[in-house]
């Protein structure tokens, strides 16, 4: 997947539109407005919701927190860095994956083409001549495609799902984090304490995370070297660390560059999460647009 949009400096009016965003705004931030409830009727990342999902999200993080281990990271890093399975377009990316639904959201069961394109769409109304936002929008979750059988079909519990450094202490803000205490470095004292291999105000870059889509598609990006502006790259690798942007964890670990990051994720974050409704886009009716964005930006054309 090859992607390249030029760097998007950050003038006065995006300034302007990141200094108003906050929970209360959330709300409602130049027109787009939050649904009270998500595709089941409940509150948006109830895990405690009796819905018919519950029972298997919760199975599924307590895989995941068992398994997502600093071993286990650093061997998939190995095995898909270097990005030697399948050359595939970003449309064919997107839909490939119309076959797999997220077992790890409690918000959603449409395929998952929609969800890209519910975010990509709700963008471009607030963000009209922000189209590196649009674009990474639409690609922020293509790295599911590990679930498919040409990527390697791995589980769920290594592709989806909320995200979390290893390598240090698992922050209780982690959801179901009551399963870390059966991940082999749970006990383990190079990697149980605050900073664990890392040190204050590292930056992120330099942390592992629990492998999964989030992580491959940030690889991909770079293994490309797609000149992406670095909001975005934040946003595709960080959009599920949830943690971080929801709950102010792992702070310390971060630098300047990622506090200035950050503010682009609590935007995009708005969209990737309360557009899980049952709005139902119209592919074929948005298709030329993207695919029109995507040859834009393979020449460096999107706005910056």
């Amino acid at each position: 997947m090859a992607m390249v949009i030029e760097q998007a400096p950050v003038g006065f009016e995006v300034e302007e539109k990141i200094s108003c965003v906050g929970e209360k705004e959330m709300v409602s931030d130049g027109g787009f407005f939050k649904p009270e409830t998500n595709s089941f009727g409940h509150t948006f990342r109830d895990y405690d919701a009796e819905s018919e999902r519950k029972k298997s999200v919760e199975e599924f993080y307590h895989t995941q927190h068992v398994h997502q281990s600093v071993e286990f990271v650093k061997k998939m890093r190995a095995e898909y860095g270097s990005l030697n399975r399948v050359v595939m377009s970003i449309w064919e990316s997107c839909e490939l994956l119309n076959e797999f639904v997220d077992e790890s959201d409690p918000d959603l069961d449409e395929p998952q083409i929609e969800h890209l394109l519910q975010t990509a769409e709700a963008i471009r109304k607030d963000y009209p001549n922000e189209d590196w936002l649009h674009l990474t929008g639409l690609i922020h979750d293509l790295g599911k495609v590990l679930l498919h059988p040409s990527f390697g079909q791995l589980p769920q519990w290594a592709v989806v799902g909320d995200t979390f450094p290893v390598g240090c202490a698992f922050d209780e803000s982690n959801v179901h984090h009551k399963y870390f205490e059966e991940n082999p470095d749970y006990n383990n004292p190079a990697y149980n304490t605050k900073f664990g291999i890392y040190s204050e105000g590292c930056g992120l870059d330099n942390v592992l995370m629990s492998w999964g889509h989030d992580d491959y598609m940030y690889l991909v990006a770079k293994e490309n070297k797609t000149t992406l502006p670095s909001a975005a790259l934040f946003i595709i690798r960080y959009h599920s660390f949830y943690p971080l942007h929801k709950s102010g964890a792992y702070t310390h670990l971060m630098n300047e560059e990622d506090k200035e990051n950050l503010k682009w994720l609590h935007i995009f974050n708005k969209y990737d999460l309360y557009s899980k409704s049952k709005v139902r886009i119209d592919v074929e009716k948005v298709k030329p647009y993207y695919l029109s964005l995507i040859e834009k930006s393979s020449t460096g054309g999107c706005n910056k």
